[in-house]
C-alpha cells in the first residue's frame, strides 16, 4: 500500500504541475515499481528542476520500460526526448544517436504516426544551430502539418512559432509575428504541453528583443514569468525569463534590479549546461554597466562573454569610445558593417555604429548606417527601432548643419521613449535636441531640455552621459560644434598641427583630419586661419 500511496502522490504532484515535488517523489520510488509513464515523468520533472544526468538516466529506463513491454512507439518517444536533451546540452553525437534509434523503431511501424512530427523538430534544431535558415523553414512546416494531421498542440505550437521566426530573421517581420502570436494561442488556451510551452514562450520574446518591439516583449515577458512562478521547482525556461526581466527593467532604468536579475539568469544558464546564452547574458550586465559609467565592470563582463563565445559588440566597441580609444571603436565598427549578416542581425548592430561613426568624425559613413537603420525601422513597423533611426539621422543632420531637421527627429523621439517608459533613452534624445536647438540660437529652449537630460541621467545613475550634460550646459558652443570638435578647434587656434593635435587628443591625424573637415563645414569656413579667428571672436580660447 505504501508503494501505491508513493505513486500516487508523484503522480499527483505531476499532474498539477509541481516539478519539484514530482522529482523528489518519482526520486524515491524503487524503479522495479514504475510503469514506462512514471519513467517518462521522471525524466520530465527532472529536466524542468535542472537535473540533466537524472533526466537522461529516467528517460532511458523508461525506453527500454516501453520496449520491454512491446510499445514501440512509446520507445520512440523516450528515445526522442534523449536525443532532444542531449542536443541542446551540446552532446550531438550521442543525441544522434539517440534518434537514429528511434527513426529505425518508426520505420518498423506500418501506419504513419504524430511520433515522426515529433523527430522532425530535431531537423529544425540541428539547422538552427547551423545557420540552415531555409531548411528551418522546411522542417518547421512538416512539423506544424504533422501537428495538424494528428491534432497535436505541442506540434503545431513549435512548428508555427519556428516559421515565424524565420520569417522575422528574412525581414518580413509582421508575417513572421503572426505566426508566432497563432503560436501563442495554443498557450494562452493551456493546450501547450510545459516543456514545449517554454520554448515558444521564448522564441516570441527573443524575436520581440531582437527587432526592438519592446511593449510587445514587455507583454510577454510578464506572461511567462506569471508562467514560470506558478510552477514550484521549476529551473528551466527561468534563465531566460530573468534574462527577459533583466532586459526590460534596463529598458524603464531599473538598471540595479536590471543587474541582479541578469546576475541570475548567468547562474541559472550554467546551472541548465547553456553556456552560448550565459555569455549573450553577461553581454547584456556589460550594457547596463557601461551606460552607468562603470567602464571597468562593463569592460570585465565583456570579456566574460567572449569567454562564453559570445560576441559583446558593439557593447565593447562604445566602451573604448567612452575611454577615448576612438580608432580601435572605428576599426571595429567598420568590421561589423562590412559583416554579412540578416537584418534582424543588423538591426541590433546600427544604433551603436552610428554613435561610433559620429563621435570619429566619420560623417558619411554614420550616414550610410542611419539611412539603413530608418528603412529597416520602417520594414520591421516598431515605434522603438523608428526612435532609434530619427536619433542616428539627427546626429548626422547636427553634423551636416542641418539643426532643423534635427530638432524634428528628436521631438518625435522623445515622445516614442516616453511612452515605451524609456527614460535612459528619453533623456538621450532631449541632450541631443539640446544641442540642436543651441545651433539654432534659441538658448532658453536649449537649456530646458539639457536640464531635464541631466536630471534624468542623474536620477538614473548614468554618470557619463550626465557629466556630458552639464559640459553642454557650462560651455554651450556656438557652431553646433560637439564638445570634441571645440577641443580641436581650440587646439587648431594656438597653432598646433594635425600632428600635435593627435598627440595631445590620444587620436590619429585621420581622425582629426576629419573632425578638421567637419569644423570647417559648420563655421562655414576654408582654413585653418578663418577657423582659429572664428574661436577667437566666440571666446572659444
Amino acid at each position: 500500500m505504501g508503494v501505491v500511496d508513493d505513486l500516487l502522490r508523484a503522480r499527483a504532484a505531476y499532474d498539477r504541475k509541481d516539478w519539484l515535488a514530482a522529482y523528489r517523489e518519482l526520486s524515491g520510488v524503487d524503479p522495479h515499481d514504475m510503469d514506462p509513464g512514471d519513467f517518462a515523468a521522471l525524466a520530465t520533472a527532472a529536466y524542468l528542476v535542472g537535473r540533466q544526468n537524472d533526466c537522461v538516466q529516467a528517460m532511458q529506463r523508461g525506453y527500454r520500460a516501453h520496449l520491454d513491454a512491446g510499445d514501440r512507439l512509446g520507445a520512440v518517444r523516450c528515445a526522442f526526448w534523449l536525443a532532444k536533451s542531449l542536443l541542446w546540452s551540446g552532446e550531438a553525437a550521442v543525441a544522434s544517436g539517440w534518434a537514429a534509434r528511434a527513426q529505425r523503431l518508426l520505420d518498423e511501424e506500418p501506419d504513419d504516426a504524430v511520433e515522426r512530427g515529433y523527430l522532425r523538430t530535431l531537423d529544425i534544431y540541428r539547422h538552427v544551430m547551423a545557420g540552415e535558415f531555409e531548411q528551418v523553414a522546411k522542417a518547421a512546416a512538416d512539423v506544424e502539418a504533422c501537428g495538424r494531421l494528428f491534432r497535436d498542440p505541442d506540434l503545431v505550437a513549435i512548428g508555427l512559432g519556428a516559421q515565424g521566426r524565420v520569417l522575422i530573421y528574412s525581414g518580413h517581420v509582421p508575417e513572421g509575428l503572426a505566426l508566432l502570436d497563432e503560436a501563442m494561442a495554443g498557450l494562452a488556451a493551456g493546450e501547450v504541453s510545459t516543456v514545449f510551452a517554454g520554448e515558444v514562450y521564448c522564441l516570441m520574446i527573443e524575436a520581440c528583443q531582437e527587432i526592438s518591439d519592446f511593449r510587445r516583449a514587455g507583454e510577454w515577458t510578464a506572461a511567462l514569468t506569471t508562467w514560470c512562478d506558478a510552477q514550484p521547482g521549476l529551473v528551466a525556461y527561468t534563465g531566460q525569463c530573468a534574462v527577459h526581466r533583466g532586459q526590460i527593467m534596463r529598458l524603464h532604468g531599473a538598471y540595479d534590479e536590471a543587474l541582479d536579475e541578469l546576475e541570475r539568469a548567468v547562474e541559472r544558464y550554467i546551472t541548465m549546461g547553456t553556456e552560448m546564452a550565459a555569455g549573450l547574458t553577461l553581454k547584456e550586465r556589460g550594457d547596463v554597466l557601461r551606460i552607468r559609467g562603470d567602464l571597468n565592470g562593463a569592460e570585465a563582463a565583456y570579456a566574460k562573454a567572449i569567454e562564453f563565445g559570445h560576441d559583446p559588440q558593439p557593447g565593447l566597441a562604445l566602451a573604448w569610445l567612452a575611454r577615448g580609444r576612438v580608432d580601435a571603436a572605428l576599426s571595429t565598427a567598420r568590421r561589423l558593417v562590412a559583416e554579412p549578416r540578416g537584418p534582424v542581425q543588423r538591426s541590433q548592430l546600427l544604433p551603436g555604429l552610428a554613435e561610433i561613426f559620429l563621435e570619429a568624425g566619420a560623417v558619411d559613413e554614420a550616414e550610410l548606417v542611419a539611412r539603413e537603420l530608418c528603412d529597416t525601422a520602417s520594414d520591421f513597423g516598431g515605434a522603438a527601432l523608428r526612435a532609434m533611426g530619427g536619433y542616428a539621422a539627427a546626429g548626422v543632420a547636427l553634423a551636416r548643419g542641418d539643426a532643423i531637421r534635427a530638432v524634428a527627429e528628436l521631438r518625435q523621439g522623445v515622445r516614442i521613449w516616453n511612452e515605451l517608459a524609456a527614460p535612459h533613452e528619453a533623456a538621450r534624445c532631449r541632450a541631443r535636441l539640446g544641442r540642436a536647438l543651441q545651433t539654432l540660437g534659441d538658448e532658453e529652449s536649449a537649456r530646458g531640455e539639457l536640464d531635464a537630460a541631466q536630471r534624468a541621467f542623474a536620477k538614473l545613475g548614468a554618470a557619463s552621459a550626465e557629466r556630458e550634460v552639464a559640459r553642454l550646459l557650462s560651455s554651450a558652443a556656438p557652431g553646433g560644434l560637439t564638445p570634441r570638435e571645440v577641443e580641436v578647434l581650440r587646439l587648431v587656434a594656438t597653432g598646433q598641427s594635425n600632428q600635435q593635435l593627435a598627440e595631445a587628443l590620444v587620436l590619429s591625424e585621420k581622425t582629426v583630419a576629419r573632425h578638421l573637415s567637419n569644423i570647417f563645414t559648420k563655421l562655414g569656413v576654408s582654413s585653418r586661419t578663418a577657423a582659429a579667428a572664428y574661436a577667437f571672436e566666440h571666446d572659444l580660447v
